[in-house]
């Protein structure tokens, strides 16, 4: 019997990089998160990948908030589901890599030159 997978579907871009959107199978477990996903992914088939979490970390939650099948919602509450989710950066946040986008308000980044 073949195990359940989910297939994530991961907007990537960065600096040097083209945006592209990149499709991996993860193995499907009931109550998993899509951040259990990504970590299996980045653990197992593509160390590059950026996406931030910090769970074990109260004072910086929120870190994993990402678009996911075009609504915003953090990737350590969303359910892993089998079938196809599509994962997004930010749309209102400057992306730095892949699902990374920046985390400081525009009037409080200090400018260069």
């Amino acid at each position: 019997m073949s195990r359940a997978t989910a297939t994530l579907r991961i907007a990537r871009s960065g600096p040097g990089r083209n945006a592209q959107v990149e499709t991996f199978d993860v193995p499907y477990e009931t109550g998993a998160s899509v951040l259990d996903g990504l970590i299996w992914l980045r653990e197992n088939r593509d160390p590059a990948l950026a996406f931030r979490y910090s769970c074990t970390n109260a004072n910086v939650c929120k870190e994993c908030t990402m678009r996911i099948d075009g609504e915003t919602a953090y990737a350590c509450t969303a359910r892993l589901r089998p079938g196809a989710m599509t994962l997004e950066p930010l749309r209102n946040k400057r992306v730095i890599r892949d699902l990374v986008t920046d985390t400081v308000p525009p009037a409080e980044r200090l400018e260069s030159g």
